[in-house]
């Protein structure tokens, strides 16, 4: 039986339209990841609290040429994923290319390369259905406006039960423009129930919205309309955007994502009941939950998807992901422990945001502290390395060689506006060519810069507050770089990063 309570978000991150499925007695997540590679993470969990990062689904983006450089807000947006004919099926729409799906007989894989099922532009959230009943297979879709100039419909599709073709042209089955105050119907979720069709789909924008749910007797409508989750008077704003599961035992949970500015789309899990007149009851009579007992699944050890990295043997861990498609030789590994990163030529060496090579994990969503052990390796004029945070503003502090030779500590910056970096404090010498780096972020993801070049932590620049990009929460990076040129420029070394509570 279940003990105590949990405390939302579940998933104090950059989680972003979260979906979720049980197969047996584990619960499985994915979520979108945008232009990062690998993408579509995965994550597991026993009692849909507690999760762990087991792996992704899709070592690289494709077309390969098409995330050769970094495309931050383009790429995998709002996976769904089930479990079908004993086999894991992620759909996920890239917004300028179309609907893809992969599968695997594992979570951990091996996955299938992606099969794009409906080439076009702005076709985005899939959903697919397995009607058990009848054998029949279905696919649902939203539509961005920034690409196709829709928005605010779901199209239906039947599908072929392998998911490799679509057996129509589409029909739209709900317009939202049709219902009064609606608007940017998005992220669908279909699902059979008590006889019905169910699409669960939010709107009313990322920051603002609610959560919807529609029911059908029939795929292709009519559908029937309920706004079932809301902030009301709670501080959850937008609570909206995921999916329902269902536990062996009977009980009906939702994970759900909230909005959070450089944090980016935090996971909650709401209690979920069908009320007396068969519809859906999220939360507290619809509004979120902050507090809640926990589900009555066994007790689960507290976990989280883990963040801290020795970097053995030159490895990095799962949570880590660069920001682009990544290149032969940017990491090498080694006997040792130790991430080495290799100094890439770059004539955007002045503005991370335009850089495939950085290596990139979410920023947490509560204050912490960040350090990481850097020595640069490389004797190339202008090479450097560091620990940064980026968004579509970005600062970061490091080590840059001199003309002299000699190996300097800098802490450099951008604005959203500006396309260059520039310094946020005065260089100052590093003997040994060795740093401690410390990024204290407090709220309102306030950052502090510090560092210890062998006279202790000092303070370096102003404060710092880290910003998203569009729909991407801020990340913390690792990159070493070197202008553009000829020949190897060696390479840097990161050890022992951490994050810890402040």
């Amino acid at each position: 039986m279940t003990t105590g309570t949990y405390r939302n978000p579940v998933l104090d991150a950059d989680w972003s339209d979260p979906d979720v499925v049980r197969v047996g007695d584990d619960f499985y997540l994915t979520a979108s990841s945008f232009g990062r590679a690998p993408g579509l993470p995965l994550l597991h969990s026993r009692d849909l609290v507690n999760w762990t990062l087991v792996g992704h689904a899709l070592e690289r983006l494709e077309p390969a040429e098409e995330f050769e450089k970094p495309r931050h807000d383009c790429g995998v947006w709002a996976p769904s994923l089930r479990y079908h004919d004993e086999r894991f099926w992620i759909f996920w729409g890239d917004p300028d290319q179309g609907i893809f799906q992969v599968n695997a007989p594992e979570i951990r894989g091996p996955w299938t390369r992606p099969h794009l099922l409906k080439a076009g532009k702005g076709l985005i959230d899939p959903c697919p259905l397995w009607d058990e009943d009848t054998g029949e297979a279905y696919l649902v879709h939203a539509w961005a406006k920034s690409r196709s100039g829709i928005k605010n419909r779901l199209t239906g599709h039947r599908m072929r039960p392998d998911g490799t073709e679509l057996l129509d042209e589409g029909k739209v089955i709900v317009d939202a423009d049709r219902i009064p105050g609606w608007f940017t119907l998005e992220g669908p979720k279909l699902y059979r129930h008590d006889g019905w069709f169910w699409i669960f789909a939010p709107a009313g924008g990322v920051e603002t919205g609610w959560q919807g749910a529609f029911r059908s007797r029939g795929f292709f409508g009519p559908y029937e309309e309920r706004i079932v989750l809301e902030q009301k008077d709670t501080d959850v704003n937008g609570p909206h955007q995921g999916g329902w599961v269902r536990t062996a035992s009977g009980e009906d949970w939702f994970l759900h994502f909230r909005q959070r500015g450089a944090y980016g789309r935090v996971v909650h899990l709401q209690p979920m009941r069908w009320g007396g007149d068969g519809w859906p009851v999220l939360g507290d009579e619809g509004a979120p939950v902050a507090v809640h007992r926990k589900p009555d699944l066994p007790p689960q050890p507290p976990a989280a998807p883990a963040t801290d990295d020795d970097f053995p043997g030159g490895r990095y861990g799962r949570q880590w992901q660069w920001t682009a498609n990544p290149g032969d030789g940017w990491a090498t590994q080694h006997s040792g422990d130790g991430l080495r990163l290799t100094c890439v030529r770059s004539a955007d060496a002045h503005d991370l945001r335009k850089l495939p090579n950085v290596l990139t994990q979410r920023l947490p969503g509560t204050p912490c502290t960040v350090e990481v052990e850097l020595r640069l390796d490389s004797d190339e004029p202008g090479a450097r390395a560091g620990l940064a945070v980026l968004g579509d503003a970005f600062g970061w502090i490091g080590l840059q060689r001199g003309a002299d030779g000699t190996a300097h500590l800098v802490h450099r910056f951008a604005e959203a506006v500006a396309d260059a970096e520039r310094d946020a404090a005065h260089p100052r010498l590093a003997p040994g060519g060795r740093a401690r780096l410390r990024i204290e972020i407090g709220a309102g993801a306030r950052c502090r810069f510090s560092a210890d070049v062998g006279d202790g932590f000092r303070p370096s620049g102003p404060v710092f507050t880290a910003t998203p990009w569009r729909w991407v929460g801020a990340l913390l990076g690792l990159v070493a770089l070197a202008p553009a040129g000829q020949g190897h420029a060696g390479a840097a070394t990161f050890t022992q990063f951490r994050i810890s509570a402040s």
